[in-house]
């Protein structure tokens, strides 16, 4: 769809369907959001304006099969958000849910709040000092009022899957085998996962995305509960240990609570609320899916990138992220030590320019006029682009190296002299028809070494990283 076009029939829809507004000023597409969009709005009010928020499906078009089925729908995004507004749980009010008629394919319109949802924000900012302490807690309230929400009563029962925590694992675990890719930890941990599978004697409403960086702070606390895109109904403790993901850390590892608190303190909010004890296995169960869930995730998004529509930039470096994800899954469930790799030096050749300087050169020109001569989207995809670039550097000193060893390892582990490639599947299928236990020698210390080698290229500044090089200098331990 042209920007004009866009502008013409988003002019429409705000003057036909918003009382109080007679149309648009401005719109903006905002960074982030790398499976919906989202848009900054100035409407006109009167004699001033008015700031709207709106969400919409990538390109306007219905939604695709992610991860773990299918999107709910933007339409049921939206009801989601009054249900939970309804019972008390923070959400900026919905004004407009786009229809056909409307022009711009799924999404809807809601009221603007201005408050702070970066993640590394929350984590870091002076500005939230007095707000952390008490923010664990108050996930674990907010959380307990989402799966209390009546799903009769509001009519989501019939707009939401139903998914079992065995359904939920197959789902994702299928999703991943439609990716032409071997990645023997994913496999891993789905058996881990199959061999542990919670009792589930209530399921509920689960947002499925409740984390830092999804929800919106002020100096008070949390003003708003974002990204119902991936809600179902399903074991409640999925919801405590997504939040509890490393991954949405932001680097303080040792604050397991979304960067910010501890797990005593997110149970006790839960258990004010409700009135019923957690269970701390049943939230690492899904701590381990939480990892595993979004290294399959990371991949959706390099597959998405390959299929369109959103072919942007952001979309392979997220692929790229799968690593970080697998390291957590390493740390959870095979600690120990890792030795890394040594690079090779891309200074030594005598070529002129070296291939190095070239990537340096277009690195340094992303980071340094684009950056300063752009704003918000834009800059933010420059920043990314320039990182993808640090990827190739890396994967260019490291990279020959640590497959080198991987094919070694895996030489070794099956007594052949096949290809990498072929070995790397040969695991893979091992894996997953159980031929091969997860006990087998050798095996834990393959994908230990295989993954931590990987995040050093992929992102060697990743927590995960950090704590799985700090193995090396203690003694192993062996996974519950």
């Amino acid at each position: 769809m042209a920007d004009a076009d866009f502008n013409v029939r988003l002019d429409a829809v705000i003057a036909n369907h918003l009382p109080g507004c007679e149309g648009l000023i401005a719109v903006e597409r905002l960074s982030g959001g790398a499976s919906q969009e989202t848009y900054r709005i100035r409407a006109k009010a009167g004699t001033g304006e008015r700031l709207l928020a709106m969400r919409r499906a990538p390109g306007g078009l219905p939604p695709q099969s992610e991860a773990t089925g299918v999107h709910p729908g933007l339409a049921v995004e939206a009801r989601l958000m009054q249900a939970a507004r309804s019972v008390g749980v923070p959400e900026p009010e919905v004004f407009h849910v786009l229809e056909e008629a409307d022009g711009l394919g799924e999404g809807f319109l809601m009221e603007w709040l201005d408050g702070e949802a970066l993640g590394a924000r929350i984590v870091r900012s002076p500005a939230f000092e007095a707000v952390r302490p008490n923010l664990a807690f108050e996930c674990g309230r907010i959380l307990a009022r989402i799966h209390a929400i009546d799903l009769q009563a509001t009519g989501l029962d019939q707009a939401l899957d139903t998914i079992t925590p065995a359904e939920f694992l197959e789902q994702t675990w299928e999703r991943y085998r439609q990716f032409p890719t071997p990645q023997p930890m994913i496999d891993y941990a789905g058996r881990w996962l199959m061999d542990h599978l919670p009792n589930t004697p209530r399921l509920t409403l689960v947002h499925n995305d409740f984390r830092n960086g999804n929800f919106m702070i002020d100096g008070q606390g949390i003003i708003a509960v974002l990204d119902w895109e991936v809600a179902h109904i399903g074991d409640p403790m999925r919801d405590l240990g997504w939040i509890c993901t490393n991954s949405w850390r932001f680097g303080r590892s040792d604050l397991p609570v979304g960067g910010f608190g501890h797990y005593a303190d997110l149970f006790a909010g839960y258990e004010a609320e409700t009135g019923q004890p957690v269970d701390p296995e049943r939230v690492r169960f899904w701590e381990v899916f939480g990892s595993y869930w979004w290294a399959i995730g990371c991949l959706g998004m390099a597959e998405h990138y390959r299929s369109g529509p959103d072919q942007t930039v952001e979309r392979p470096a997220i692929g790229r992220r799968s690593s970080e994800c697998q390291v957590d899954c390493v740390n959870l469930l095979i600690p120990g030590p890792a030795q890394t790799v040594a690079g090779d030096d891309l200074t030594a050749s005598s070529e002129m320019p070296r291939i190095d300087e070239l990537l340096v050169s277009v690195r340094d020109y992303l980071r340094g006029d684009v950056m300063a001569e752009t704003s918000r989207r834009t800059n933010f995809l420059a920043r990314v682009a320039g990182n993808s670039l640090d990827i190739v550097l890396r994967d260019l000193a490291l990279g020959p190296s640590h497959r080198r060893a991987e094919h070694r390892r895996l030489q070794a582990l099956f007594s052949s002299e096949a290809g990498l490639d072929e070995l790397r599947w040969r695991l893979v299928h091992a894996l997953r028809d159980g031929s091969l236990s997860l006990e087998h020698p050798g095996l834990a210390d393959h994908l230990r070494e295989t993954v931590v080698n990987q995040v050093a290229i992929d992102q060697p500044k990743y927590s995960g990283y950090k704590t799985a090089s700090a193995q090396g200098t203690s003694s192993s331990t062996k996974s519950r």
